[in-house]
């Protein structure tokens, strides 16, 4: 029986090693590993995890091992009678250096790797990233460049009125851009509850604070397209939250940063315009189901009391300067909007709430009168 039981720990323990690398070549199969990443520094914590991963395994193997052979060979029915002693200063002293040395020998390579994680400094390039319910807001520090990213999944899909495309849920309707062989520090916040921006390909994941700035970065060699999402409990439609970073190099990045500019000096040219009551109302739903229907519903009837109707609502019925407040500046369970919509697509979604569903009060508003509210005239 004694032979029996140290030719089956031995195989078992041979398989355990043995298996290594089958097991890692499967991993993307059993989808329960973490991911490799992209960057170095994502590499350096991947390698340190499957290290300390077979350390446990070895130590597992070695621990369960003994105690399944100590109780198959000292069992009763072998006559094995139970010593009598209070203590063993070696034994005491052995399994406290042990786990000291092994400890030692986990920790030179895991805060050489912190070190590099936190060491933030001298970035080519700073972007900082703001977390709102439930979308992304990028801006690049001393490039005049800011927008929102937001969840492009359609609601057919989500509803499960379409078959779901390839990147359900972790397609966003702008990405995030950033150079290659350039070091990029991320500045995380929230405006409103606590987010985490995830990128797991890039090794990034900081919680977003209100009122706190949290700093990461990244270092990307290879041009290419890696998504994440928010990785903190923020409220109902925390899964519609998703991240896309795209990897691009220099010359391209400075291309797209260029287009970036033009058409923000063409939203301020807009801004001057004066649209037509059909063109204000066709924008206007379109912004409409864009960030209004997942809460107010296509319909406009909304799921009261959480998320009021519009249709027959006082405020889409009342005061304008009232209408426009809540749009901007939110209240009542709503966030604001002034910073998410430009003043074209503000203008073209109250004027559609206050023509739809019934409301059919007759007013418009242009752009300009978004302007002159924001600006307090």
């Amino acid at each position: 029986m004694l032979k029996q039981a140290k030719s089956c720990f031995a195989w078992l323990l041979g398989l355990s090693f043995t298996s290594q690398f089958a097991l890692a070549d499967d991993v993307k199969r059993w989808g329960v590993n973490m991911t490799q990443g992209v960057t170095d520094v994502s590499r350096e914590i991947y390698g340190l995890h499957m290290d300390i991963f077979w350390w446990c395994v070895a130590i597992g193997v070695v621990v369960f091992g003994v105690m399944i052979y100590t109780m198959i060979a000292h069992r009763k029915a072998n006559g094995a009678k139970a010593a009598n002693f209070h203590e063993s200063t070696t034994l005491e002293i052995l399994w406290t250096v042990v786990p000291i040395i092994i400890l030692v020998i986990m920790v030179i390579p895991a805060t050489k790797t912190l070190i590099k994680v936190y060491d933030t400094s001298e970035p080519d390039l700073d972007v900082v990233v703001t977390g709102y319910q439930w979308k992304w807001k990028y801006e690049y520090l001393n490039q005049d460049v800011s927008f929102f990213s937001s969840l492009s999944t359609p609601q057919d899909e989500i509803y499960n009125r379409a078959p779901k495309g390839p990147n359900y849920l972790l397609e966003v309707d702008q990405e995030l851009v950033i150079p290659t062989k350039q070091k990029v520090r991320f500045l995380i916040t929230a405006n409103d509850v606590i987010h985490a921006w995830w990128v797991p390909d890039l090794a990034v994941k900081k919680d977003a604070i209100p009122g706190f700035i949290n700093e990461s970065w990244t270092y990307v060699e290879e041009p290419g397209i890696y998504r994440g999402q928010c990785a903190e409990l923020c409220g109902k439609d925390h899964g519609f939250m998703p991240i896309v970073v795209r990897a691009v190099p220099q010359a391209e990045f400075d291309a797209w940063m260029n287009k970036k500019r033009e058409a923000a000096a063409a939203i301020a040219e807009a801004a001057k315009q004066t649209l037509t009551f059909d063109e204000l109302y066709a924008q206007g739903e379109a912004v409409y189901q864009k960030h209004c229907a997942a809460c107010h519903q296509a319909d406009g009837k909304g799921i009261p009391p959480t998320f009021p109707a519009i249709a027959g609502s006082p405020i889409a019925n009342g005061d304008m300067r009232a209408h426009i407040d809540r749009v901007l500046n939110g209240g009542q369970g709503m966030p604001p909007f002034g910073e998410q919509l430009t003043p074209v697509e503000s203008a073209a979604v109250i004027t559609f709430q206050r023509n739809a569903f019934g409301n059919n009060t007759g007013s418009e508003l242009q752009p300009i009168d978004i302007v002159n509210f924001k600006q307090g005239l």
